[in-house]
């Protein structure tokens, strides 16, 4: 059974907010598409400290406790799947890397945007 929350560790590189995952086999996924745009806004709502240099994205379909942001599946389309925050009034497009984390495109996705720790 996958686990029903997970954890991400985006980063900026060369002006792109990335993420690696060795286990996934994902090194320097790009968010693009409004998903930038989107972490963006939140990071600033939060008032995270260098969220440039590694900030920790815990996400889930399911709803948990805490979360700062549900996202709606809106449609697919351009190889990937568009989701719609209704908080934000924002869209962002998630590339097919949504599979290694997903069996198929959830109706929502609930996250959360921490602070690195040690």
């Amino acid at each position: 059974m996958a686990n029903a929350i997970l954890v991400i560790y985006p980063y900026k590189e060369a002006g792109l907010w990335v993420f690696d995952d060795e286990k996934a086999g994902l090194y320097k996924e790009p968010f693009i598409e409004g998903a930038d745009r989107i972490i963006d806004r939140v990071l600033a709502m939060k008032g995270l400290k260098s969220p440039e240099a590694g900030f920790r994205l815990i996400f889930s379909s399911g709803e948990f406790p805490r979360y700062d942001i549900k996202f709606d599946w809106i449609r697919e389309g351009e190889g990937g799947n568009w989701y719609r925050s209704e908080k934000l009034q924002m869209e962002g497009w998630l590339c097919p890397a949504l599979f290694e984390y997903f069996g198929k495109a959830p109706d929502h996705i609930y996250a959360r945007f921490e602070e690195m720790t040690a």
